[in-house]
């Protein structure tokens, strides 16, 4: 975790691949009215980053290990109401759209966009506006009628946002006595929330999960 003495509008950076990471940073560094405040490379020293720095922005890829985009989002929200969330991802998906708006975030941007996209977003939430890359904006309506939400059984909004962070870590290979550890729960629980998970979406096996998860950008094979 990196932060600078610039003066401006207060910018947390949460992204998992540094080159990216860096690459934005870069370009809001240049920027006269923004300061970065804080970079993260996964979604818990997000957390942990935005509670000690107080943003005013947080801008959070979704794919990060340990805590996805999503329930990074929702949990900056709940420590520090105050703070917008941007996201910026390469997930064109109904799904991870609605998502992300549901736990809290004021944007949400494809990395395709340009530098003046990102400078836009930053400064309409800063102002209490919402903004969408024109790209996704069509698929919030397509998302709240249904059309996006996938087969029946295998629509990932029907899962709590505890198993949902269940799902990422069995997707990254984590065993359920290391989960029980990292979420400070009993193995029995996350046994109970790995069963409600694979009822939920219809999936059986941990090649499945790990294969939805993926699909769903809540983990890659790189986390």
């Amino acid at each position: 975790m990196r932060w600078g003495p610039k003066m401006g509008v207060r910018i947390l950076l949460a992204e998992h691949h540094n080159l990216v990471r860096e690459g934005v940073a870069a370009l809001l560094r240049s920027q006269d009215d923004f300061e970065v405040v804080g970079e993260a490379d996964n979604g818990q020293e997000a957390v942990r980053a935005a509670r000690e720095l107080k943003p005013d922005v947080v801008i959070t890829g979704i794919t990060m290990p340990n805590c996805n985009g999503i329930e990074a989002t929702r949990q900056v929200k709940h420590h520090l109401p105050s703070a917008k969330v941007i996201a910026l991802t390469m997930h064109n998906d109904g799904e991870l759209l609605t998502q992300m708006l549901k736990a809290g975030a004021s944007a949400y941007l494809l990395k395709t966009c340009v530098l003046n996209e990102l400078l836009d977003a930053i400064r309409a939430v800063r102002a209490g506006r919402t903004y969408l890359s024109p790209e996704v904006a069509g698929l919030v309506t397509e998302a709240y009628l249904g059309r996006s939400a996938g087969p029946k059984g295998s629509d990932g909004s029907a899962l709590t946002p505890r198993e949902r962070e269940v799902l990422q870590l069995l997707a990254e290979g984590q065993s359920t006595k290391e989960i029980a550890r990292h979420m400070s729960r009993s193995p029995k629980t996350i046994e109970m929330h790995r069963r409600h998970v694979m009822q939920k979406l219809q999936m059986y096996s941990l090649s499945e999960l790990t294969k939805y998860a993926i699909r769903k950008g809540l983990t890659s094979l790189d986390a």
